[in-house]
């Protein structure tokens, strides 16, 4: 888990005094251990030299038994373990421990090793060379000191003494001392340094702890707010950070000044915003008004090319009734009809009501697909829609050679929709799968319905064989004025409208297309009880 800033502050810092403390009381504590040794290494020497003096006339006048006793009651004082007098051949001549009288001791000895360790012995060693520090049978340290007797002139020449001048040193004074006080001391000292030492870490700890809070910890904290604040969008509240560093204080002015320049930059965004959605709502109203305008040139257009086709469809029928008014006139006379022509007339009569209500079947469908109405959806059989729509362009059919298919499912489920809206889809696809196939010897155009029931959706699909569309135009054909038709053929606008119409049905169209292999449009809508459930 991350560490807070001030942790880690707080965590360094008190590490790194841990340490400096540590190697400061280590440092001292060493420093005083070598005082204290420096001095009891000052005070054995002085020792020495004082038994050394003190001895020097009872050995000059040869009273032994005189020098032993200053050596024997001066050792009797505290602290003082041991004091032994070796000759030149390394034997005890007198010890403080009675045991070690007249003892032999080898010059690779401790004791000897000061001056022979060398090979040749030293005349004069110094101090710090006759000095030994080693722990007894108890454990307890001791410090030894030798102090060699050198052969005076005032010995040499003596009438007593029985060593040649020529003798440089006569023998080795051994002087051991206690260093428990030492050690006591070295152990107080330890013990005030490690209670200082940890006295003085609590305490900057302690400091470190509230100086790293009021400098460091608040005023960041409070940096956190200002951008927690600025995150939750809240540019109103202004940060400021009283009594901390010049680094904190300049970090503060300049996120204050960088809220002031994101509010600014906010309040401008929103009116941007706002004058955007505007104009879109503007331009949304203006886009629909075009949209409607778009549908209705296209369906007048439509209406045009139907109108024409219309016209060639009802000229039949109406020769049809001129002509067979001509035969009934031609029957009828002053008299009336000649009972041997009445099966004629009346069969004739018959026809010119058959051709009548053909053209008014025609005229009705041309007059509802031309009505323009509000939009408004309702359950309507999309089969019988197809039909309508398909009777209307049969004779640009059969005027373009192209054969039509239905292939109508039965007990088609209703769909919600505007019929008149519907017909004007329908017929768009129709005719330009005609156009796709009137070049192609053959041409056929297929409608199939289905429904497709685990999506609640019906599926018009509208199949020709024609020309078929070049893939870098299929993403294309549905935009506004996009066309491949020969300039006077079109506008562009056919498809547009068409998909405008499916999308507001909340349906979708698809397109799949092969160069030279024709062409199949889907329309998916939505069915009437599907619809009707989510509305719900």
């Amino acid at each position: 888990m991350p560490r807070r800033l001030a942790q880690k502050l707080v965590l360094s810092l008190t590490v790194i005094v841990v340490i400096v403390a540590a190697v400061s009381g280590l440092v001292h504590v060493k420093t005083e251990e070598r005082q204290l040794l420096q001095n009891m290494i000052l005070g054995a020497d002085q020792l020495s030299k004082a038994i050394t003096s003190a001895t020097w006339h009872a050995m000059l006048t040869d009273h032994r038994g005189d020098a032993y006793q200053v050596m024997q009651t001066i050792a009797e004082k505290q602290g003082i373990e041991r004091i032994r007098m070796f000759n030149r051949a390394g034997q005890v001549m007198f010890s403080t421990h009675p045991g070690d009288s007249n003892t032999q001791v080898e010059k690779d000895a401790a004791t000897c090793a000061v001056c022979h360790a060398s090979g040749s012995p030293k005349l004069h060693p110094d101090v710090r060379s006759r000095v030994r520090i080693y722990r007894d049978a108890g454990g307890e340290r001791g410090l030894a000191m030798v102090t060699p007797i050198y052969n005076e002139p005032s010995c040499s020449q003596a009438a007593c003494h029985a060593h040649p001048a020529e003798l440089k040193v006569l023998g080795v004074l051994d002087v051991a001392l206690s260093l428990q006080p030492v050690d006591r001391e070295i152990a107080a000292v330890q013990i005030r340094v490690a209670l200082v030492t940890a006295i003085q870490i609590i305490l900057i700890a302690v400091f470190i702890y509230f100086f790293t809070r009021r400098f460091i910890t608040v005023p960041i904290g409070k940096l956190v707010e200002g951008t927690k604040a600025v995150s939750a969008m809240d540019l109103d509240k202004p940060f400021e950070i009283i009594d901390s560093s010049l680094e904190l204080g300049e970090l503060s002015r300049s996120f204050n000044a960088m809220r002031e320049r994101l509010r600014g930059a906010m309040y401008e965004l929103n009116q941007f915003t706002q004058d955007l959605e505007s104009k879109v709502e503007r331009r949304t109203a203006q886009l629909k008004v075009v949209h409607q305008k778009l549908m209705k040139n296209d369906r007048l257009a439509s209406l045009g090319q139907l109108a024409a086709s219309v016209a060639h469809e009802i000229n039949n029928p109406v020769s049809g009734v001129l002509n067979l008014s001509m035969l009934m006139q031609r029957i009828m006379t002053d008299e009336g009809v000649p009972a041997n022509r009445v099966q004629d007339f009346r069969r004739y009569l018959s026809q010119v009501v058959g051709e009548t209500s053909r053209v008014g079947r025609i005229v009705s469908d041309l007059l509802s697909f031309s009505r323009r109405s509000r939009p408004q959806r309702s359950p309507e059989d999309l089969n019988r829609i197809i039909r309508t729509t398909v009777s209307l362009a049969s004779h640009k059919l059969k005027l373009n050679n192209v054969e039509m298919h239905l292939d109508l499912q039965e007990d088609l489920p209703s769909v919600l929709c505007d019929a008149s809206q519907m017909q004007q889809v329908i017929l768009n696809l129709v005719l330009n799968a005609a156009e796709s196939t009137h070049a192609k010897d053959g041409g056929r155009v297929a409608v199939r319905t289905r429904a497709h029931g685990g999506s609640q959706t019906l599926l018009l699909e509208v199949e020709d064989n024609g020309e078929g569309i070049p893939r870098e135009n299929l993403t294309r054909i549905f935009d506004p004025f996009f066309t491949t038709k020969p300039e006077g053929k079109g506008v562009g606008l056919g498809l547009a409208v068409l998909y405008g119409i499916v999308q507001a049905h909340g349906g979708d169209v698809d397109v799949t297309s092969e160069p030279g292999s024709g062409t199949t449009f889907t329309v998916t809508l939505p069915l009437a009880q599907a619809d009707t459930a989510a509305t719900a």
